[in-house]
């Protein structure tokens, strides 16, 4: 555990001590923020005056208007980012010939894996704080139901670590840090673009396409429903990609 942890700071340092950690941070923020506004806070406001106008009494929920699309809104915009922090996780290592002495060294394959895992979790965490600041907002000037975005966070983490996890068994596959993110991120819209695959067809193919991709499991969090089958979908996901990694690290130790 002890090494695990080590890995993982040694990457969080690595991450905050370039310019890219700020510029995911600040590029989901403004992003999201814009959104927010926009397409939530704007519209719920110029209908509420509306509703007020016309003598409507009937409250309007902040939940369904505003947190939960922008929430489902936040999980397609880590499709994008996703690849930018895991593509140097291992490939950065080999291209600089240091997994070597990562491989030589006393700490075990599963030890690599997970701290770096963690270490891009942390950042992942980091990127997906910054949406809680308009989040924060609307319970500083509404009545949300607490629980439905507590359940919609969990989704998105655990969205983002089986994610992380593709990402980082895919650096595994390259020294070069470009081709790692252009695939991570064809997987991840691959992923994405599966939700629809029952739209036309409504085969055991499509019915088995729908359920990987990552964006069906993650609307029952974004209702506020959590789903055993759907937190066991990404645990599962996330199992399956690091032991994959674990075997594509056992092979580089052989090699090396």
């Amino acid at each position: 555990m002890k090494n695990t942890l080590l890995i993982a700071g040694k990457e969080i340092k690595s991450y905050f001590a370039s310019p890219i950690a700020y510029l995911l941070m600040a590029a989901f923020g403004l992003i999201f923020g814009y959104t927010f506004y926009v397409f939530g806070v704007r519209p719920f406001m110029r209908m509420g005056l509306q509703a007020q106008m016309m003598g409507q009494q009937q409250p309007m929920s902040v939940n369904d208007m505003i947190i939960r699309p922008m929430l489902g809104f936040a999980g397609t915009i880590t499709l994008f980012l996703v690849p930018m922090v895991t593509m140097r996780l291992i490939a950065e290592e080999k291209r600089t010939g240091t997994i070597e002495l990562l491989l030589t060294s006393p700490i075990r394959d599963n030890e690599i894996i997970i701290g770096k895992w963690l270490g891009a979790m942390f950042l992942y965490l980091c990127i997906l704080g910054m949406s809680m600041l308009d989040i924060a907002f609307l319970f500083l000037w509404g009545k949300p139901d607490v629980q439905p975005v507590l359940v919609a966070y969990l989704g998105l983490i655990l969205q983002g670590g089986c994610l992380l996890a593709i990402g980082e068994f895919i650096s595994t596959t390259t020294k070069n840090q470009i081709i790692a993110g252009g695939v991570t991120f064809f997987f991840c819209l691959l992923l994405y673009l599966l939700n629809g695959s029952t739209e036309f067809d409504s085969g055991w193919l499509a019915q088995v396409g729908s359920y990987l991709s990552i964006m069906s499991h993650l609307e029952n969090f974004s209702k506020g429903l959590l789903s055993s089958k759907d937190v066991i979908f990404y645990f599962s996901m996330t199992f399956f990609a690091l032991f994959l990694t674990s075997r594509a690290m056992e092979s580089l130790r052989w090699r090396a």
